[in-house]
């Protein structure tokens, strides 16, 4: 599944959702690629995404 909600990412992948946040607010992960919200206001994380990024390849 690519995308996943923060809360499941978060207990899948051991990451904080603070941590997750952080990353979010400082730019790192970037909107509408690493994550995106849903219309009913919902965090999603796109994995295929994060996986890349942790492997340090190009999104």
């Amino acid at each position: 599944m690519k995308w996943k909600t923060l809360d499941k990412f978060s207990e899948e992948s051991g990451m904080t959702k603070e941590s997750i946040r952080a990353l979010k607010k400082k730019g790192i992960w970037r909107e509408k690629l690493h994550w995106a919200k849903a219309e009913n206001g919902r965090i999603f994380i796109n994995v295929i995404a994060v996986e890349r990024w942790i492997e340090g390849k190009p999104a």
